[in-house]
């Protein structure tokens, strides 16, 4: 029985320290013409951290995050999420907890509560409902206030949609956000607005939640990471092994 107990124990502990997100050699191809986009690539993203991803245009950034984000299927590799390999019928569930934002957001026709409400349509989110006072408080910490609900989507900036892009992640509660990014049309207060919306969601629950920020400013870097890493031609020019991550957070 000690054994066993043993045993179990030793399984909780590895599922405890087990990354977020563990990318083991995945590789990505543009299924046209062949060309390797993304090189067989380990890396691990572990609660708790904050990483910058940069390099130049073209590099395979937004590859790299939307095989993260298993967004387009992966030609090689496995992703496992909290030490386990993620089935085919578990995508969805891993999409509402590992939450992809790009440049440009897609909003739908209507008012900001409209898009606020949409995700709660689908069958992923059935067990949780909109909380229209939680969407507002986060709206005022991105200095939007009372009547932003009822705006139409039309009649919004590039900033402020992105604001609502992120805010209807957010209301969902992910573990890590995927970055592509979020500001880099954004005027500066619409982008230091963001910013701190980002910062709010992480600090608030630190020990359960990063993020992977692709960004070209240097200065922004050094403000929204702690880790920073370099993707060139499709390969990730940093250590990004589970023991490196681990050594990280020491």
């Amino acid at each position: 029985m000690t054994h066993q107990n043993d045993l179990s124990r030793s399984r909780v502990d590895a599922t405890a320290i087990a990354p977020l997100i563990e990318a083991q050699r995945i590789t990505r191809r543009d299924a046209q013409r062949g060309q390797v986009l993304l090189h067989p690539t380990d890396f691990a993203l572990h609660a708790g951290q904050r990483v910058v991803l940069t390099g130049p245009s073209g590099s395979g950034k937004s590859v790299f995050l939307r095989a993260l984000a298993l967004l387009d299927p992966l030609d090689g590799g496995v992703l496992h999420w909290h030490g386990h390999a993620i089935a085919h019928a578990q995508i969805p569930r891993y999409r509402r907890h590992i939450a992809y934002l790009r440049q440009r957001p897609a909003l739908i026709d209507g008012t900001v509560e409209d898009n606020l409400r949409y995700p709660y349509s689908l069958a992923v989110y059935r067990d949780a409902a909109f909380d229209a006072a939680r969407a507002q408080a986060l709206f005022d910490a991105a200095g939007r206030g009372p009547g932003f609900l009822a705006r139409a989507t039309d009649e919004l900036s590039g900033g402020e949609a992105q604001i609502v892009a992120l805010v209807r992640v957010l209301q969902l509660d992910p573990e890590a956000l995927l970055l592509d990014e979020p500001t880099a049309s954004l005027d500066p207060e619409s982008a230091r607005a963001v910013e701190t919306l980002i910062a709010q969601w992480f600090e608030h629950e630190r020990a359960a939640r990063a993020t992977v920020w692709v960004s070209h400013d240097p200065a922004q870097a050094q403000r929204v990471g702690e880790r920073h890493i370099t993707m060139r031609a499709g390969v990730l020019e940093a250590p990004a092994s589970a023991q490196a991550d681990m050594g990280a957070l020491r």
